[in-house]
């Protein structure tokens, strides 16, 4: 005989085809003792007391044709398994349907005046049947299924409608109990992949604020040496002059590099869907409109074209003012101003007070502490090396208000390409040399 065939073949009755048990309330189970279990040796153990006095009397009441011994082996064979359902559920289901066969062959149905099988067997069978289809592979369970017509109809072919009956209760409700315990671990599993995934971003989001505290200031801080290295000395080469003018286009280069990586983290990827701006700024406000707010928005200086990132903070910075007094100030007069500077770009959003309820972007009551709202305009005007101010007005309104710097285009073009002739200057402030100070690095150096 080949003895893997034969292991192979026991593994399938242990645990091949069985999955682990589902872990069990804290209500059900004392210390190392698993109360379900417990509860089906003292139903095995009940179920064979009363086994065993309903064989004996039905025995002597039909002359005594069956041993004191056989009844009681009869029992015990019988409701044996029902002990073994929740560590071994197929062992125990294959037990019990042999015990129901081989008792008829011992006691065939009618000899003793009552049913083909015992009620406690049966009763032992049904659970040890739901068992099997609670955790059980489809498979088994249909060929359990199977089995177990086919030996109703070999014990008592009579019986068939109790035995259809016998086996659907406790197949569809193990059915039922397997699909529910199926969607609670998905779920379970879901969820721990949306923690994962929440953790990731917030991880991204640690990693975009630590680069953009300490790469790019650095960075920074060699850009502008670069810029008035030229100026500390008296007519410098024309070869130092161009290496530091090298060094400092690749620091601008490297700035937005950085710039450019720090979006990917911050958004977990290429944005595909075109970015909105102010251009779209009327939708928007139809939008607060229809919230329940009224909006007036006012524009001074020249508009001119705007970078994209900053064109995108000034449009999200206003979205989510005007969203969190939709929330928290409804039926208020919300008043946005749009100034276009020669090199920055300021807006302000004012929202007046309703209900004596002090609040704009979500952030009145908590201003001190900082709501998501506050934090996300703070860091969209940090990244672009600008500011913001927000806080309650004095007649109860809230008010916001952020500078986003914008380099010219001109501008941006001469600091990225520097020329040897704009750095050959005299200098008069030097310990070794005469000439005007190099003037003070502007805002497009900064983050």
């Amino acid at each position: 005989m080949d003895v893997t065939a034969v292991s192979r073949f026991a593994a399938t009755f242990v645990t091949d085809t069985t999955n682990p048990p589902t872990p069990r309330p804290r209500r059900l189970r004392h210390g190392r003792y698993d109360l379900v279990e417990v509860a089906d040796v003292i139903i095995a153990l009940i179920c064979f007391g009363a086994t065993n006095s309903t064989l004996t009397n039905a025995n002597a009441n039909h002359h005594g044709h069956h041993s004191t011994g056989v009844l009681v082996l009869v029992a015990f064979v019988v409701c044996a398994p029902l002990a073994l359902r929740t560590r071994f559920p197929l062992s125990a289901w294959a037990f019990s349907a042999a015990a129901l066969i081989w008792s008829s062959l011992i006691i065939p149905p009618g000899s003793l005046g009552g049913p083909a099988v015992p009620v406690a067997g049966a009763l032992v069978y049904a659970l040890c049947l739901y068992a099997v289809t609670v955790r059980c592979r489809p498979r088994i369970v249909v060929a359990a299924t199977a089995v177990t017509v086919a030996g109703a109809a070999f014990i008592d072919p009579g019986a068939m409608p109790q035995a259809v009956f016998l086996i659907a209760v406790p197949i569809l409700l193990g059915v039922v109990v397997r699909v529910r315990r199926s969607g609670e671990r998905q779920l379970e599993e879901q969820e721990r992949r949306h923690s994962g995934e929440r953790a990731l971003l917030e991880e991204r989001q640690r990693i975009a604020r630590e680069l953009h505290d300490v790469v790019a200031h650095h960075m920074s801080v060699i850009a502008i040496q670069a810029e008035a290295a030229p100026y500390k000395t008296a007519d410098p080469p024309p070869e130092l002059v161009e290496s530091f003018g090298e060094i400092r286009a690749s620091a601008l280069a490297g700035l937005a590099e950085l710039r450019r990586v720090l979006g990917v983290l911050r958004t977990g990827g290429q944005d595909t869907a075109p970015q909105p701006g102010l251009a779209d700024l009327d939708t928007l406000l139809d939008s607060a409109r229809s919230g329940g707010v009224s909006v007036t928005v006012t524009c001074s200086g020249n508009p001119v074209t705007l970078p994209e990132g900053v064109d995108l903070s000034a449009y999200r910075i206003v979205q989510e003012a005007l969203s969190n007094a939709m929330r928290h100030a409804p039926g208020s007069h919300v008043q946005v101003h749009v100034a276009y500077r020669p090199d920055s770009l300021a807006l302000e959003v004012c929202n007046d007070a309703v209900s004596a309820v002090p609040i704009l972007a979500g952030i009145g009551d908590r201003a001190a502490g900082g709501g998501h709202g506050l934090v996300g305009m703070r860091e969209r005007t940090t990244m672009l090396g600008g500011s913001l101010e927000a806080g309650p007005t004095g007649d109860g309104g809230f008010r916001v208000t952020a500078i986003l710097p914008v380099s010219p285009p001109e501008e941006e073009a001469r600091l990225r390409r520097p020329t040897p002739s704009s750095w050959a200057v005299t200098p008069t402030t030097s310990s070794r040399a005469t000439g005007p100070r190099p003037p003070t690095p502007t805002a497009s150096l900064t983050a």
